[in-house]
C-alpha cells in the first residue's frame, strides 16, 4: 500500500485492509514515495512476481491528504485532495502484458523543498524540537515545480529508452495529477499529444499515491484504455522522489 497518510505511525496501513479484507495468505505492507508512491509500490509487486517470490499482489494507492494541510495555507490548502485505487498484478506464462519496464530516482537534499516537518521521530507532537516547526504540508511551490516539469520529463524519456520504446507507441499517457502546466510540459518534453494524455486534476486535485490508480481507473471506465494498450505513468513527489512505469493492458 502506497501512503504518505496512516492511519497510525504502525502498524502499517497495509495490515489493516489485509485484515479488512479477510487476506490470511498476505504479506502486508507499506511504501512510503509521496505522490510517487504507486510507482514505486507497483515496482515492488512486479519485482517480486518476476522473482518468483509471489503469484498474486493487491497495489493500491490512498491518501487523506486534507487532513495535512493548514486550511488557512491558501499555497498549498487548495492544491490536495483524497482518493484510493488499486490494480491486481499476478503472474501469467505467455504473455505481453504486465509492467514492462520502470524507473526510480530520489534526491534527498530536496527534503525541505516539500514535507511535513512535525509527527516524526525527529520532532514528535508536543516535544521542544517541534517548536516552531509545522505539522501541516510545507512546500516550496516555486522549487517544486521547475524540479517537477525537469523530473517527469526525464523519468519518461528514461522509461521509454530502457524499453528500448518510442513515446508513439504509447497509447495513453496517465500522469501523476499534481498540476495541469507540469502534465502538459512532460508530455511536450516526451512528443505526446494532448489527445493521449489522461487528465482529472480538474476534478480531485493533487491525492498523491491514490493519484495514478484512481486515474487508471476512470481512464479505462472511459474506454481510454483497451487490451493491448501501452500506457506510461510518471509521478514525483516528496522525498524527493520520482518514477515511471511502462505497463501493457
Amino acid at each position: 500500500m502506497a501512503t504518505i497518510s496512516p492511519d497510525y505511525p504502525w502498524p502499517s496501513t497495509a495490515c489493516l485492509v489485509q485484515d479488512a479484507l479477510g487476506a490470511k495468505n498476505a504479506g502486508a505492507y507499506d511504501v512510503s514515495a509521496a505522490c510517487a508512491g504507486f510507482i514505486y509500490a507497483a515496482a515492488n509487486a512486479a519485482a517480486m512476481i518476476q522473482t518468483g517470490t509471489i503469484n498474486k499482489a493487491l497495489v493500491i494507492g490512498a491518501d487523506c491528504l486534507s487532513k495535512q494541510v493548514d486550511w488557512t495555507d491558501r499555497s498549498t490548502c487548495i492544491l490536495f485532495g483524497d482518493a484510493a485505487g488499486a490494480v491486481v498484478l499476478e503472474a501469467k506464462e505467455d504473455t505481453e502484458t504486465g509492467l514492462i519496464d520502470t524507473v526510480l530516482f530520489s534526491d534527498g537534499s530536496g527534503t525541505s523543498n516539500l514535507l511535513v516537518e512535525v509527527g516524526g521521530s525527529k520532532h514528535p507532537h508536543g516535544s521542544d524540537s517541534a517548536c516552531g516547526k509545522r505539522s501541516t504540508i510545507t512546500m516550496a511551490g516555486q522549487e517544486v515545480f521547475r524540479f517537477a516539469v525537469q523530473a517527469m520529463g526525464d523519468a519518461c524519456a528514461k522509461v521509454l529508452s530502457k524499453a528500448g520504446m518510442t513515446a508513439d507507441q504509447v497509447d495513453l499517457f496517465v500522469p501523476h495529477q499534481a498540476n495541469i502546466r507540469i502534465i502538459d510540459a512532460a508530455a511536450k518534453r516526451i512528443g505526446v499529444a494532448s489527445e493521449r494524455v489522461f487528465v482529472n486534476v480538474d476534478k480531485y486535485g493533487n491525492t498523491s499515491g491514490g493519484s495514478i490508480p484512481l486515474a487508471l481507473y476512470e481512464a479505462k471506465l472511459a474506454g481510454k484504455i483497451k487490451p493491448g494498450d501501452v500506457v506510461m505513468t510518471v509521478g514525483f513527489g516528496g522525498g524527493l522522489v520520482w518514477g515511471a512505469n511502462l505497463i501493457r493492458f
